[in-house]
């Protein structure tokens, strides 16, 4: 099942960059949410989005949204990368891919010739009641982050 504007967002614990530390969804019920999710820590383009988010931050933090960002890396690989860049915001361990399933954003990819099943880089904004207002799906990072705080403000 493909996940459209106007369903409910799957709820979900994962845990985080920090040690020990596990984050629900619904946690965060009464406030919008960005949820995005991106192939691998360190690489070009990863890198790039996760710090376009981060350049943005304040601006998502005076509109009240929460930014979360999800990969498959470890909790380990989450904390060195967000201390590298300065992220100010969580990133989320889905180490078997069962919250990427859940959102619809595995899909097949092909690298030197090779198939194999990867993160398809999405974004998710998930309103005060739970219910997702946008997608972006196979994002282009130029202008993303733009696109998705005009989104937000438009929905204000």
């Amino acid at each position: 099942m493909t996940l459209v504007v106007g369903d409910k967002a799957p709820n979900f614990t994962l845990p985080s960059d920090t040690e020990h530390n596990h984050i629900s969804l619904n946690t965060f019920r009464g406030r919008k949410v960005v949820l995005f999710f991106y192939p691998k820590n360190n690489t070009p383009v990863c890198t790039l989005e996760v710090c376009n988010f981060r350049d943005k931050s304040e601006q998502f933090k005076q509109l009240g949204v929460i930014l979360l960002g999800i990969s498959k890396d470890s909790a380990k690989s989450h904390r060195n990368f967000k201390e590298k860049y300065s992220l100010p915001f969580s990133l989320l361990v889905d180490a078997h891919g069962d919250v990427c399933e859940l959102y619809g954003v595995i899909n097949k990819k092909s690298l030197f010739g090779k198939t194999f099943l990867g993160i398809q880089r999405s974004t998710f904004l998930i309103d005060e009641k739970g219910d997702i207002s946008a997608i972006w799906r196979k994002v282009k990072v130029t202008h993303h982050v733009e696109a998705v705080l005009d989104a937000i403000k438009s929905t204000n």
